[in-house]
């Protein structure tokens, strides 16, 4: 390893700007790209082939800019000693050793070692596990590989490869352009251009060009803007432009405070104390954790701060009432004390909570790039998906076509939507307005292509814009059909392709006939795209257009209304009866777009931007076209789980309104029963942006609802919906692909992208990326927050359970004392660090690991304003502290005040005696107690409501369903059962057991323990039956009973409440 990166080193000494990984004979720029091509043996129509790939990325290694961070190894180191936990073991371990008490300070010293050792451990695998997610998480290229346009990470491009990419791409690679269309990249990153920069393949420049005049290069870390483009790698990490600066990206990490400074940039003295204050304070928050990492883990690193506080003030305590007695034996009670205040694990465990969720969450295609969003998931109250690949498979087909002159194309049922020779086409002379209303249909007939496309121009003028205003490729290979491309496109490629008119025929092979010079690509305001072509034979150019049926209508002035007739004005009354057929159409739920073209007789100048408001206007409307994107399987499951869990789902999609209603409708988001709603909330259910957006907020804000869902919408649109939320108290995720989404994704609580359709602007603006682009994976995901939200409650829970417990027995023992009138305590240090480590460690780990409660996903959202310590964590932590303080307690006294007349002996917190005999069994059956409970607390806490012994609704074990729950995480399992068993050893070793632990043997106080421990299940399960029925009260008074989940999910709606609304006036 050393000796390639020797190697890269000499090499990168010896590299020249703008050149490739291996120099070629001039830097690509000053090369036309077929030379750049021919000089790196590429192949720009099919790409590297598997082996090459594989040898070239051996030969230059992986694309990436040297240290990519990776784990650190001594930050880890530091995490574990920096924090409030250690740091009160530490002045422990301290005291104990200054009073000479070896025992006890060697006791808490491997205690110390134990604790950073496992918190090492696992903090590094939790390191390593969030270093491959980022690495999933990374900017992907699409490249030909073999023929084949596949995925890959940034890291494996390599010189040679040939990339595609379009609008909001993060171009991954220095590249030589071999075709752009209407492409600009923003070069701000690595030139300071603020303007995006428009990029040309053709040109060649000068060797000593400057990389922001190199208009024939794409470089890494740039992004694209606009358009799209092809081209081929040349130089790859740290070769790459980019790489040549990485020293200058790279911040230098100063974590100094800057000194105020007047304007004229001199500073009072004042100013630099300020500034020196503010800096230690920052790295003092720094080491104990409480300003960095996610809002919960600031949250209990401020917790550690308050128990250590609270530990001191015990510790004080403890000497007041000895009346600060200079003795050994009152400083090590303060000491156990102290140390009975402090989860040693919380922070470790909290790591591996969470790093074992983003595990799980990998599993169900969920990539998590913001940890913030791990805790914020639990909360979401609603969700704004889009519908096209989404909630639908983004597989479209073509179901129908309408031309105005010949009717209504209809095709039949096909097993393949890339195969354009299977499925029937059926031709009426009616428009679908009247076939929707059922007049005539036995006018529809099969026919064949050749009867089609027989003396028919406004088909064959119909198809030219399909087939060219087109950029999806469809071809036969190998006996099977494949496409490339939008699925909206693939879908109108394959309808052409029916009849013979596939864009491959018309553009490629020697004597191609279009010739395409200009592309206007789809843009979601304008909602159009546009070619001009020329006619190689006849040399006439033309406008080709497609795009929503509203927007092509207002650019078109004419229509052919009968077959081989000239095309006569288009008049408001047929631009009504376009609508109709539009609404019919969409009434079926299918996707409509409209197509249009005419001759264009202007110039072309592909140097400068044309005005496309020039272009595309004056067109003759030639027809509808209608596609079919069926619903997942899944998604209607989905959403009604989503509306069980009390999340209100709203579909927002650039769709017409009557596909996006049909869809909606189809997979439950909106209500079967439409019609029993009034008019004003039925209209406002379903908006387009349009209607949205001429809204002020406060109108907004005074509807009864907000829409389930908004069709044509647009991305200010969406933004303005996450703002309506917000100002419902609402806690929104967003979902979103393009470049224009990142505004909403940044602004929503939970940003969603997609990993397959979305762009890297959006995925660098998004905190989790579905791998599927599935609406099933946002279920997925926000069950899995709660999950995880429901596992660090009950471990915290059970960690501060135990603390309360052992502070009460400390506290309370103060009254219990000796001859001398020193307090002699009822549970040692050694023994508090024992429970510490063995009885919360381990089975708190298992809590994490611990699956889902079988209702998790039929409770209300999570509040995040109160975290996980809820008003119900507080009052149960404080009862089962008290509960199992007092039974330990009481077994120390029946022990003491039992057989036997020793009482509390003399200085038996120093050593054993004859006369410390009895307090040392106490002490013995106290720390049985203490440690059983502990680990019996673990497994009750596995569900904090329902009983141990029946944790499965509607289970028919009644006598054996605990066990099933138990072994079913066997993690917790075994360490419960291995806590259970090591009680014996430390009470029965000779020199463990008097010396290290100061307790003794036990005989007949095992009766005690057990039926202390039979009390203790007790006590646990009364309070969680008067829990269950407090909450079944509480649940029938607010109305929050269990029925049909349609009824609970829109009677909401019903009575104008909805989304936190304000509530309609009477």
């Amino acid at each position: 390893m050393g000796s390639g990166k020797s190697r890269d080193g000499a090499k990168m000494a010896d590299h020249v700007s703008g050149q490739a990984n291996k120099p070629l004979s001039k830097p690509p720029h000053a090369l036309s790209y077929s030379d750049v091509i021919d000089e790196l043996k590429a192949n720009s129509l099919d790409g590297l082939t598997a082996t090459e790939a594989k040898q070239r990325l051996e030969e230059h290694g992986p694309n990436e800019l040297g240290d990519q961070g990776g784990v650190n190894i001594t930050k880890i180191f530091v995490r574990q000693v920096a924090n409030a936990m250690v740091l009160v073991l530490i002045i422990a371990m301290a005291v104990s050793f200054a009073i000479q008490s070896w025992i006890e300070g060697g006791v808490v010293a491997a205690v110390i070692i134990l604790n950073v050792a496992v918190g090492f451990s696992q903090d590094y695998s939790a390191e390593k596990t969030m270093d491959s997610l980022r690495s999933l998480a990374s900017p992907t290229a699409n490249v030909v590989r073999d023929g084949a346009v596949i995925v890959i990470p940034n890291r494996e491009v390599i010189p040679g490869d040939a990339v595609e990419l379009k609008t909001g791409d993060t171009i991954p690679a220095d590249l030589r352009l071999i075709e752009a269309v209407n492409f600009e990249t923003d070069e701000a990153l690595l030139t300071g251009e603020s303007l995006p920069v428009r990029k040309e393949a053709d040109p060649t420049f000068p060797e000593d060009t400057g990389p922001g005049d190199r208009l024939n290069v794409a470089y890494a870390s740039s992004t694209v803007t606009k358009g799209r483009a092809r081209g081929i790698v040349f130089a790859t990490g740290m070769f790459t432009e980019i790489g040549t600066i990485a020293t200058a990206l790279r911040a230098d990490g100063s974590k100094t405070r800057e000194v105020k400074r007047k304007p004229d940039g001199t500073a009072k003295p004042h100013r630099y104390l300020e500034a020196w204050a503010l800096t230690l304070s920052d790295a003092v928050g720094r080491f104990l954790g409480v300003n960095v990492g996610t809002p919960l883990q600031k949250k209990l690193s401020r917790l550690a701060l308050l128990l250590f506080g609270i530990a001191v003030v015990f510790a004080v305590v403890v000497l007041a009432a000895n009346k600060f007695a200079n003795n050994q034996e009152v400083i090590i009670y303060a000491v156990g004390t102290g140390l009975s205040m402090i989860p040693a694990s919380l922070i470790v465990v909290l790591t591996i909570t969470m790093s074992a969720g983003t595990k799980r969450m990998v599993e169900r295609n969920v990539i998590v790039r913001n940890m913030r969003a791990l805790e914020a998931l639990g909360a979401i109250t609603d969700i704004c998906s889009d519908k096209t690949g989404t909630i639908t498979q983004g597989k479209m087909v073509a179901k129908k076509a309408w031309i105005p002159s010949k009717g209504t194309y209809s095709i039949g049922n096909s097993s393949e939507p890339f195969n354009p020779t299977i499925g029937d086409l059926y031709l009426d002379s009616l428009p679908p307005r009247e076939m929707q209303r059922g007049k005539d249909n036995d006018k529809e007939k099969q026919a064949t292509v050749e009867d089609l496309l027989e003396n028919s121009v406004d088909l064959e003028k119909y198809l030219n814009v399909a087939a060219l205003a087109n950029l999806a490729e469809v071809h036969q290979s190998d006996g099977s059909w494949h496409a490339r491309g939008d699925p909206t496109e693939i879908a109108m490629q394959v309808f052409a392709s029916r009849f013979n008119w596939n864009r491959s025929r018309w553009m490629k092979g020697d004597a191609p006939a279009w010739k395409q010079l200009v592309e206007f690509p789809f843009d979601s305001d304008v909602k159009r795209m546009s070619v001009i072509l020329e006619h190689t034979q006849s040399s006439q150019k033309y406008v080709f257009t497609k795009g929503a049926v509203e927007r092509i209508l207002e650019a078109c002035t004419s229509v052919h209304l009968e077959a081989n007739v000239d095309a006569v004005a288009l008049t408001p009354e047929f631009k009504e009866q376009a609508l109709e057929n539009m609404e019919a159409l969409a009434a079926l739920g299918l996707r409509v777009l409209a197509l249009a073209s005419r001759s264009y007789d202007g110039g072309v100048d592909e140097k400068q931007e044309m005005d496309r408001a020039a272009v595309e206007k004056d067109l003759v409307f030639r027809g509808l076209i209608g596609l079919y994107d069926p619903p997942r399987i899944e998604s209607a499951a989905s959403v009604r789980k989503c509306q069980a869990a009390g999340i209100a789902v709203h579909m927002l999609t650039g769709d017409h309104p009557g596909t996006a209603r049909a869809i909606a409708a189809e997979v439950g988001i909106l209500p079967p029963k439409m019609h029993q709603l009034s008019k004003e909330i039925a209209d406002v259910m379903v908006m387009t942006a349009s209607q949205f957006d001429k809204l002020s907020d406060d109108q907004i804000d005074d509807l009864p609802v907000l829409p389930l869902v908004i069709a044509r919408c647009a991305p200010n649109t969406k933004v303005r919906m996450i703002d309506a939320l917000h100002r419902r108290k609402a806690f929104a995720a967003m979902t979103g692909d393009g470049v224009n989404d990142s505004p909403s994704l940044k602004r929503a609580d939970v940003g969603i992208a997609m990993g397959q359709a979305g762009s890297d602007v959006a995925k660098d603006s998004s905190d989790i990326v579905l791998t599927d682009d599935n609406f099933a994976s946002i279920l997925n995901a926000i069950e899995e927050g709660r999950r995880m939200f429901d596992n660090i409650q009950k471990f915290i829970l059970h960690l501060l359970a135990q603390n309360v417990a052992q502070a009460l027995i400390l506290l309370i023992g103060l009254a219990f004392k000796d001859a001398d009138g020193f307090s002699v305590f009822p549970i040692t240090p050694v023994e508090v660090m024992w429970i510490i480590m063995v009885t919360s460690s381990f089975p708190d780990m298992g809590l994490g690991f611990e699956k889902a409660a079988a209702d998790i996903m039929s409770r209300p959202p999570q509040s995040l304003k109160r975290g996980v310590f809820t008003l119900e964590v507080i009052v149960d932590m404080v009862v089962y502290g008290m509960w199992i303080a007092a039974l330990c307690l009481g077994a120390f006294v029946l022990v003491v005040y039992g057989p036997g007349d020793d009482g509390f002996g003399v200085g038996c917190n120093e050593g054993y005696s004859d006369r410390c005999d009895t307090v040392y069994r106490a002490r013995s059956t106290t720390f049985a107690c203490l440690t059983w409970f502990s680990l019996f607390l673990a497994w009750e806490m596995m569900n904090m409501r329902r009983s141990f012994f029946m944790m499965q609704p509607g289970s028919k074990k009644y006598f054996t369903q605990w066990f099933s729950d138990v072994w079913a995480n066997k993690f917790l399992f075994w360490s419960v059962v291995a806590g259970f068993f090591t009680i014996f050893p430390t009470v029965y070793i000779p020199g463990l057991n008097r010396v290290v632990f100061k307790h003794a043997p036990i005989s007949w106080e095992w009766a005690i323990v057990l039926v202390a421990t039979f009390l203790f299940f007790l006590g646990i399960e009364s309070w969680k039956w008067s829990k269950r029925v407090f909450f079944r009260i509480q649940d029938s008074k607010d109305g929050n009973v269990t029925g049909d989940v349609e009824n609970r999910t829109f009677e909401r709606y019903i009575s104008g409440a909805s989304d936190g609304g304000k509530p309609r006036p009477v």
